[in-house]
């Protein structure tokens, strides 16, 4: 069977995701406008370690927009800038007393403390984007002809990890000329256990209730309606 594949990109020092300080200041609505046209989106703040990392190297940065917003419709709920990717309550990093839309505050910037405030779109400061790590590359490829152009290419198949990271996959295989994409998981018959092929243990999964069967010679792949895991014999 030959699908499109998902590779990810090579990135330097071992960057989970990839963030850039724009020593511009802009309004929240043309700092989208600009990282979207350079980059990929404004920053989605979920690789904290990364964005330590940004910071002990540009120790100068100061307060930056990151891609978090709120829809003035009255009904007070925050967005990431990226498609794809929902924000999630359980996981933010709010400075004390924040947000508190004073003024009608909907945009989100990050602090020097890396805790995040929210303030008025109109307001002019720096910001940071974001390089996506994802290419879909829409050639028909066998899964270990798509494994040998992704490590010879880039970098490897896709892994996925989370549900953030199976709803940015899945916005990116919309996109793709086939039913299905190849990702990296991989089924060791000999040891009867599946596996991510850059070394990760297969903790999330999201198997189609017919999808999962102890079978040699079949591997993973990210359909483009239900976006479940499923099989198919490379």
């Amino acid at each position: 069977v030959k699908l499109s594949i998902t590779c990810t990109l090579k990135l330097s020092c071992g960057y989970n995701q990839l963030y850039h300080y724009i020593d511009v200041k802009k309004t929240w609505t043309e700092a989208q406008q600009y990282c979207r046209e350079n980059h990929t989106d404004l920053a989605t703040v979920s690789d904290m370690e990364g964005l330590k990392r940004l910071l002990r190297k540009s120790p100068e940065r100061t307060d930056a927009w990151i891609g978090l917003y709120d829809q003035t419709n009255g009904i007070k709920r925050w967005y990431w800038s990226l498609p794809g990717v929902e924000f999630n309550e359980n996981k933010t990093e709010w400075k004390s007393g924040e947000p508190n839309d004073c003024n009608t505050e909907n945009c989100g910037c990050i602090l020097k403390s890396l805790k995040w405030n929210d303030i008025s779109c109109g307001e002019r400061g720096h910001f940071l984007c974001y390089d996506e790590k994802l290419i879909l590359i829409k050639e028909n490829k066998t899964w270990k002809e798509a494994l040998y152009y992704c490590r010879d290419h880039h970098h490897d198949l896709v892994t996925i990890t989370n549900l953030d990271e199976q709803r940015w996959v899945q916005e990116k295989a919309k996109k793709a000329s086939t039913d299905y994409v190849w990702t990296g998981l991989r089924y060791a018959c000999s040891l009867d256990f599946w596996f991510w092929v850059r070394g990760e243990v297969v903790s999330y999964k999201n198997w189609a209730a017919d999808g999962l069967m102890d079978d040699c010679d079949i591997f993973k792949t990210t359909p483009l309606g239900t976006f479940e895991f499923l099989k198919k014999k490379y």
